[in-house]
């Protein structure tokens, strides 16, 4: 995937649970885990703003481009 999820990094450098953050942020466990495991097919902003808040943190600390181009799946 073109855009690598580092939120695991940043919850461990804050010393935060991802329990912790789901009470937070007001997102599931399971849909945290989605996130936090890359396979997300998207994020709203509402979400990311939140996470960054409670998180202290920027954007760019919990994702990361790789410079690759992701082509789409249902493309023909």
């Amino acid at each position: 995937m073109a855009i690598k999820v580092c939120l695991e990094e940043v919850l461990k450098a804050r010393g935060m649970t991802s329990k912790e953050l789901c009470a937070k942020v007001g997102i599931t466990p399971a849909n945290l885990s989605i996130l936090r495991s890359g396979k997300a097919k998207g994020v709203r902003f509402h979400t990311i703003n939140r996470i960054c808040y409670f998180l202290e943190c920027d954007v760019g600390d919990i994702l990361k481009f790789d410079g690759e181009l992701e082509e789409d799946d249902d493309e023909d």
